[in-house]
């Protein structure tokens, strides 16, 4: 080869190089910025989504709880309580307060559903030696008479289905508390007038007359009242 050929080569080998270079260079340089940049605004990401958080936290803050270490117990009572049925109800409460031709600025109106239990049975502790007495081999037995022993809500189940407030006022703080507390009232009710306590008072006779007839009187005659037989 020449040594024109051989200069016409290295020229554009050298050339190539420096072609090379002008469009390897930009991209160096874009990466390199695009690192830096991304190094640069790391710790403002950071310390935005801190922010974020903190602000989320002032808005919607956990409560929290801290139960007094000192227990004060007033009472211990011994209880022969025979639980004998247990009634589940569901009721639904409406609540408003502040209703009428203002209702829409300052009402307050919710809608509780409420899921509560009252349990009823006999307390024993009321029987006396007197209570039992046997006759030509029957035993007769004052039981009693039945009663509710708690009627209470369930918090877990018990919801606010749907509360409307008016436009100038945040609510009533105490309507979905008085609610509560006709709702409670209202279980108890509905037990009382499904005949709660006499379904306590028939599993109360069932259960006892399995106890006396273990015991070995076969004749048990039960009494709620002087001389009379129970129903």
């Amino acid at each position: 080869m020449s040594d024109k050929g051989v200069r016409f080569l290295v020229v554009g080998g050298v050339v190539g190089f420096f072609v090379l270079l002008l469009i390897l260079i930009p991209i160096f340089l874009t990466t390199a910025i695009r690192q830096t940049s991304n190094q640069a605004l790391e710790p403002i990401q950071q310390a935005n989504e801190q922010l974020k958080t903190q602000v989320s936290q002032l808005l919607n803050p956990t409560p929290t709880i801290i139960p007094d270490p000192i227990t004060i117990i007033h009472e211990v009572r011994a209880l022969a309580r025979l639980e004998t049925i247990q009634f589940t109800v569901e009721k639904v409460v409406t609540a408003e307060s502040a209703q009428g031709e203002l209702g829409f600025l300052f009402g307050d109106r919710l809608l509780f559903v409420a899921h509560g239990t009252v349990i009823a049975g006999l307390d024993l502790q009321k029987m006396r030696p007197e209570d039992l007495r046997i006759e030509n081999q029957v035993l007769y037995v004052r039981l009693p008479e039945a009663e509710v022993f708690t009627a209470t809500l369930d918090n877990d189940k018990s919801y606010v289905f749907n509360r409307e407030t008016g436009l100038l006022t945040r609510g009533d703080v105490n309507l979905e508390t008085s609610a509560r507390q006709v709702a409670e009232t209202e279980i108890l009710k509905a037990a009382l007038e499904d005949g709660i306590l006499e379904t306590a008072r028939q599993n109360g006779e069932n259960y006892m007359l399995g106890l006396f007839r273990g015991l070995g009187f076969n004749d048990v005659i039960f009494e709620y009242s002087e001389g009379t037989p129970a129903p």
